[in-house]
């Protein structure tokens, strides 16, 4: 701060040189003004004295935990194996600087497992001051496998693995596909595709779905020696496609066979499958007169053509029974299915048939029946699909098919007590994620 006498002492310099003074007494003054600021107080402000008193408490310390001599030259350390790694890059990475080690795994037959490094997965070791290695473990989907040094040389231990089940929740939202959005969540495959054979019957994932749809998860999940193994069933769903809310709970009956259900025990499979095939495009829709690839001639065509690469999975839309398995003229390789309620179901040009499918054989909704080819009249690989009501042809995308059978009077009060509990789970991840998009 400048004082009267220097003030003075400014003020009768000349002219000319008074700006430049009043520039260097500015800036000297800029921390001072900020310290101002922030801790001025303001004119006729009463202050107290505050009073002070000293406090001297003695604390008592919990001894240092020292490790036993038989340890304190140990050191434990973890990598999580990446793609393309070697035994050697692994051995590099855990400071383990043991040629004899690495020796001994290449040439112990039993240990050929250490070569199969799963990208993702862990291995711990165990060193001595020297960086020799005194443990090595590897754990794999089915057990967990350790080396360990004895003596002058090492033993091979086969450690029994330690499974869990247990359940994860988890949300995503739709950007360009199901499977992309399941991958940006960390939903396994498996349940995504669950998710999406649950809601087969409302929503065609290839053409209903919008970007912006989202889903909720709640599902089993195996682990093993605490890593990520098998993943299980779906157990609850929500999915929001274009603004319509779709929900799904697992039940199973004392019959040992389960279904999903809407909250109020509707069941969520309709009697039929909206497609035969989990993910295709419709390459020729339901005609009265359509220009035949094949012949080139008008003709009604009286089923639905879904592409698909050869190969691919069919399944059966219902229950029913095997009417016909076998060739027959233009549709080549066929299965006819004959359903309850005067329904017929047939699928054509397959490239072959599912395991012990003949005629008289019962089949499940989404049983395995065929797979997709281009055999009898067709320029190439797709399933020609028909769907027929008291012996007439109808379009099955737009013929309304009767819902599956709710759950009986007798399990709807242990079912609601199960989907109430799994409901409030959904219900609190949705508002979670609208929060987190406020």
């Amino acid at each position: 701060m400048l004082t009267p006498e220097k003030e003075r002492a400014i003020l009768a310099q000349s002219p000319s040189a008074r700006p430049r003074l009043r520039l260097l007494a500015f800036a000297s003054a800029i921390p001072f003004l900020g310290v101002v600021a922030a801790f001025g107080i303001a004119p006729q402000t009463i202050t107290e004295t505050v009073p002070l008193e000293r406090v001297v408490q003695e604390v008592l310390l919990a001894p240092v935990a020292v490790d036993p001599p038989a340890l304190a030259d140990r050191f434990w350390r973890e990598q999580r194996i990446q793609r393309g790694d070697t035994l050697g890059q692994l051995f590099a990475r855990l400071d383990i600087d043991d040629p004899d080690a690495l020796s001994w795994l290449a040439a112990n037959r039993e240990a050929r497992a250490f070569y199969q490094l799963v990208p993702g997965r862990t291995v711990r070791a165990i060193t001595g001051i020297n960086n020799r290695l005194l443990s090595f473990e590897y754990r794999t989907e089915k057990a967990a496998l350790a080396v360990r040094r004895s003596g002058d040389g090492f033993v091979l231990d086969d450690v029994a693995p330690v499974i869990e089940r247990r359940t994860a929740l988890k949300s995503g939202t739709v950007q360009t596909s199901l499977f992309a959005a399941a991958d940006a969540a960390g939903l396994p495959d498996a349940i995504a595709a669950q998710l999406a054979d649950v809601f087969s019957s409302d929503v065609d994932f290839l053409r209903d779905l919008r970007r912006g749809d989202r889903f909720s998860v709640f599902y089993e999940v195996e682990t093993i020696n605490g890593e990520p193994g098998r993943s299980g069933r779906l157990l609850a769903a929500e999915f929001v496609n274009q603004g319509n809310v779709l929900q799904a709970f697992w039940f199973e009956g004392g019959d040992g066979r389960g279904g999903y259900y809407t909250a109020d025990g509707r069941n969520v499979r309709k009697a039929f499958l909206r497609s035969p095939l989990e993910f295709s495009r419709v390459t020729s829709g339901f005609s009265s007169a359509r220009l035949h690839p094949v012949l080139q001639v008008w003709r009604a065509h009286k089923g639905i053509d879904y592409g698909a690469p050869t190969g691919t999975p069919v399944r059966a839309t219902a229950d029913g029974t095997v009417a016909m398995v076998g060739t027959k003229s233009g549709y080549g390789k066929v299965v006819i299915l004959r359903h309850a309620g005067g329904f017929q179901t047939l699928y054509g040009h397959l490239s072959g048939f599912g395991n012990g499918l003949a005629a008289g054989a019962r089949v499940r909704q989404g049983d395995t029946i065929g797979f997709v080819g281009a055999t009898g009249m067709a320029t190439g690989p797709h399933l020609h699909y028909e769907f027929h009501v008291n012996g007439t042809h109808v379009d099955p995308l737009r013929h309304a098919t009767p819902p599956g059978a709710p759950i009986t009077a007798d399990l709807k009060p242990s079912f609601e007590r199960s989907a109430s509990e799994r409901q409030g789970l959904l219900e609190l991840l949705r508002s979670a994620n609208l929060a987190a998009l406020e």
